[in-house]
This record gives structure tokens, C-alpha cells and sequence, in this order.
């Protein structure tokens, strides 16, 4: 028969076990709880305090999604301007071509009548053909005996066309122009030309 003395240093051994136990089950249990939460995500954690976005959603999982691709506001870069079209040039001629020449209108010629007064035989003659030969119709020729005048004259009828005719002839002559005298203003209309001993003719250099 067992004294009541030997069981007794026992019991403290007893109750440590039972600590013992109670621990490992709930270490036990805290495991199982701990692999069943840790496995259910496939997502691995993400660092507290990480700023990194997610990635943008690829058009494959915009197209299962059934959400349309957000438009994407076209590039300044990629405006293509047209340009305005430039009328075509005409190609330059090799060859040169003169300008037409100039012509001056020309002053109405009038008829020019012809007078000796000279002491040279055949000088009207001599005259009336350049005169021709200058442009201007000659209607006749002769000889001025109605006095004796100083210089070879180209007369006029004053106010009329035949001023102008009768200028430029005389500068072809080299000769003088006046308006008629009273000797030959009642002669037929017409330029008259009075050669004298001095009568130059057309100029040699013209």
C-alpha cells in the first residue's frame, strides 16, 4: 500500500505535461489556420508602402472583357499637310528671239513740189530724187523766178498737216522751214521746196 507522502511529488510533473500538450495544440491549430489563409491567393503580396501600378489591362483582356480600347487622341506629328500646287513653268527656248522693232508713227508725208533758184543746172532734178528716196512723193519740179531767195527753203501752209512734213524733210535736207510767203501762198496744197546755190542735200553720215 502506497503512502500518501511518495504520490505526491507526482502531480506537479502531471500538470507540466498538460501545459505541454495545450501548447503544441495550439501551435497546431495556429499552422493549419496559417496554410489554409496563406494558400487561398494566388497573388503574391506586395510590399506596404509600394507605389507601383498594376499593369494596364492588354487588348486580348480588353476584348474578353467586352470593354472597347480607349481612343487614343491623334498625334500633331502625324498631321499630314498637303501641299498647295504651284502652277507649272513654261520651259525657257534656248533660243533667243529679238524683240519686234520699234516703230514711231510716222508723220503724214505730204505731196513736196520742187523750184530752181540756183544758178546750177538740173539741181531740182538732183533734189526731187532724194527727196523720193526719203519717202516723199514729188509732184513736179521747176524753176523760181519770182525773186532770188537767200537759202534753201522748205515751205509750209501754217495750221495745217503739212508743218510737221515740212519740218522733217527739211532736217533730212538740212535746209530751212518756213511758212509760205506771199509770193507762193496761192500755189496748189503741197510742200515746196526753193533750192539754191547752197543746197547740201541729204546728209552723207544719215
Amino acid at each position: 500500500m502506497t503512502s500518501p507522502e511518495s504520490a505526491s511529488p507526482s502531480r506537479p510533473a502531471k500538470a507540466a505535461g498538460f501545459a505541454l500538450l495545450g501548447v503544441a495544440a495550439v501551435a497546431l491549430v495556429i499552422g493549419v489556420v496559417s496554410l489554409f489563409s496563406g494558400g487561398g491567393s494566388d497573388t503574391p503580396p506586395v510590399a506596404e508602402g509600394s507605389s507601383t501600378a498594376p499593369p494596364a489591362a492588354t487588348t486580348s483582356e480588353q476584348a474578353s472583357s467586352g470593354q472597347p480600347p480607349a481612343s487614343t487622341p491623334p498625334s500633331s506629328a502625324a498631321t499630314t499637310t498637303v501641299a498647295s500646287p504651284t502652277a507649272p513653268t513654261a520651259p525657257a527656248s534656248s533660243a533667243v528671239v529679238p524683240p519686234p522693232p520699234v516703230t514711231q508713227p510716222g508723220t503724214a508725208k505730204a505731196p513736196v513740189r520742187i523750184y530752181n533758184n540756183s544758178t546750177i543746172t538740173g539741181l531740182a532734178s538732183k533734189a526731187s530724187d532724194e527727196v523720193r528716196a526719203n519717202g516723199w512723193a514729188v509732184e513736179g519740179t521747176g524753176n523760181y523766178s519770182g525773186g532770188t531767195i537767200p537759202t534753201t527753203t522748205v515751205y509750209f501752209r501754217p495750221g495745217t498737216e503739212e508743218e510737221a512734213s515740212a519740218k522733217e524733210l527739211a532736217s533730212v535736207l538740212r535746209a530751212r522751214v518756213e511758212p509760205r510767203f506771199d509770193g507762193i501762198q496761192s500755189s496748189a496744197p503741197g510742200i515746196i521746196l526753193i533750192v539754191t546755190n547752197d543746197y547740201q542735200g541729204v546728209s552723207k553720215n544719215k
